[in-house]
């Protein structure tokens, strides 16, 4: 990041969904076998009834996104555009995830990712303990 790129971050709205899920549909890993299966309407779930959504914006323009599950006290997502990775945007955007979900009241926060990837180890630096793997599953969790 240079220093005229201020990011800003703020809860996501409706009309973010076009570039998170652009976003979601360009990373390198965790690539979905089936884009189809992340709908629209999932999104907008996501968004305030099933839990809450945040965005990272780089001159305007979304560059990540995280979502908070409250349903089951989870890290629903947390994508980072390709071309803006290594900025410390995952981190700030996890934080404000794990920081919401723990004001709801959660005493515990889960989430998967794939084994053997940076986010893998992202969450690892991050403080989350590895519950267990399944397959090429990683499951972490983080306590208060």
């Amino acid at each position: 990041m240079t220093m005229t790129e201020i990011v800003t971050y703020r809860q996501a709205n409706a009309d973010d969904i076009p570039a998170m899920s652009t976003i979601r549909l360009a990373v390198r890993e965790n690539v979905l076998s089936n884009p189809a299966r992340i709908t629209r309407q999932m999104y907008l779930d996501y968004l305030d009834a099933l839990g809450r959504g945040w965005v990272a914006e780089i001159g305007g323009e979304i560059v990540g996104f995280s979502y908070a599950d409250k349903t089951d006290s989870s890290i629903w997502a947390l994508f980072i555009s390709p071309d803006h990775e290594g900025k410390g945007l995952a981190k700030q955007l996890l934080n404000l995830a794990t920081r919401w979900l723990f004001d709801q009241g959660n005493s515990c926060i889960r989430l998967s990712t794939g084994t053997g990837t940076r986010a893998d180890q992202f969450y690892a630096l991050q403080g989350w303990a590895r519950e267990r793997v399944e397959g090429n599953d990683a499951f972490y969790v983080l306590v208060a």
